[in-house]
């Protein structure tokens, strides 16, 4: 379980910059401030700043309304790191929607 944890840590970091990243790439094409940005969420400049940062993780409530505010969808994945039983399935069906779509 500790050693779980650890690897978590280490892998956190680098999600949240990249959600920063994509964040900050999204408020410069349309023009924003982080404070205009803040406005549209009903947060405040700092917490858009922190967001921004990446440092740490931020409130899913906080991120949906980013989301919404950028006109972006906030599409989450959950991804099996190994294969379980039925992951297989899983796939499948994941690969038949994306094929129905296109």
């Amino acid at each position: 379980m500790r050693a779980r944890l650890k690897l978590r840590e280490r892998e956190a970091p680098e999600f949240y910059a990249a959600l920063a990243k994509q964040v900050t790439a999204q408020r410069s094409a349309r023009g924003l401030s982080q404070r205009e940005l803040a406005e549209l969420c009903g947060t405040t400049q700092s917490a858009i700043a922190r967001l921004e940062r990446g440092l740490r993780p931020p409130r899913m409530d906080t991120l949906l309304r980013v989301a919404w505010a950028l006109d972006c969808n906030l599409d989450i994945d959950l991804n099996p790191r190994t294969k379980t039983k039925g992951s297989d399935a899983v796939a499948t069906q994941k690969e038949t929607k994306s094929h129905a779509r296109t």
